[in-house]
């Protein structure tokens, strides 16, 4: 596609967040700038994709079927699958729950696709500026049917009421958490603090399942992944953690956290020259 090649030029050319991409990597990986501009380049490749995707060609995510016996589902030369074991989980979320998700691979595609099947979806996003942006994102993308599955809750008593109510709410959990209240973690072998809201939730609704799913996508296939998380004492950080790493190791590319600074607040040195 022409504006995915010309998005994927004009983002290298610029060197868009490639030295936070790099600051990442040296601390992972203590990988050298050869190694990591080639790794640069392939992130790009996935990222120009993902967006072109879903600027062009989301709506087919929101026709998808809503019966969980249609899949395998083919349509305009694409097959549509659920993983194994994933059918059962699926059912499990129409019922509500905790949805954590991440920054890996199309995982704005995952929203419409579980609203086609049913599942009551309630995803907390940082109102974008201005408010008009806001308004078409959510209008155009993070809708089905007309009916945005976007929320702006402002407080826990909210959160506690999505769940009292049997939907499935969604937070992203993959980002550097800055809050006095932060919780402390461990990823891809660095110290991190992680969002406190999935385990503040579970600490008040304790029997509340947590759930993960990602996309499996190759050229004229996507599967859909579902799968229940345990928690570990009551909490859910090392458990999605852990799910995380394994997502990050069978695709690096995949991850677009790699162009936040995801391990400022425990580790700010890597980042000093980026100031």
């Amino acid at each position: 596609m022409t504006f995915e090649r010309l998005l994927y030029v004009l983002l290298l050319a610029t060197s868009w967040k490639r030295n936070v991409v790099y600051a990442n990597r040296s601390l992972v990986y203590n990988e050298n700038p050869r190694d990591s501009q080639a790794f640069y380049r392939q992130m790009l490749k996935h990222l120009t994709h993902h967006i072109a995707e879903i600027l062009f060609d989301f709506a087919k995510f929101k026709k998808l079927p809503r019966d969980t016996q249609s899949y395998p589902y083919k349509k305009d030369g694409t097959l549509y699958e659920l993983a194994p074991g994933s059918k059962e989980v699926l059912l499990k979320m129409r019922e509500g729950g905790i949805f954590l998700t991440a920054h890996y691979g199309n995982y704005e595609a995952i929203g419409p696709w579980l609203c086609r099947l049913g599942i009551p979806l309630k995803a907390s996003y940082i109102p974008l500026k201005p408010s008009w942006l806001n308004q078409l994102v959510e209008s155009r993308l993070r809708s089905v049917n007309g009916q945005s599955y976007a929320v702006n809750a402002r407080s826990p008593r909210d959160f506690l009421r999505l769940l009292d109510q049997k939907q499935l709410f969604c937070l992203l959990a993959d980002q550097d958490s800055r809050v006095a209240s932060a919780e402390k973690g461990k990823l891809l072998g660095q110290d991190v603090h992680v969002n406190p809201l999935p385990d503040f939730l579970l600490k008040h609704r304790p029997h509340t399942p947590v759930f993960v799913c990602w996309l499996e996508e190759y050229r004229q296939l996507k599967i859909l992944h579902a799968k229940e998380l345990p928690t570990e004492n009551g909490a859910i950080a090392t458990p999605y953690n852990c799910w995380l790493e394994n997502r990050i190791n069978e695709n690096p590319a995949l991850w677009y956290s790699w162009t936040h600074r995801r391990f400022y607040s425990c580790k700010p040195q890597p980042y000093s020259k980026l100031e």
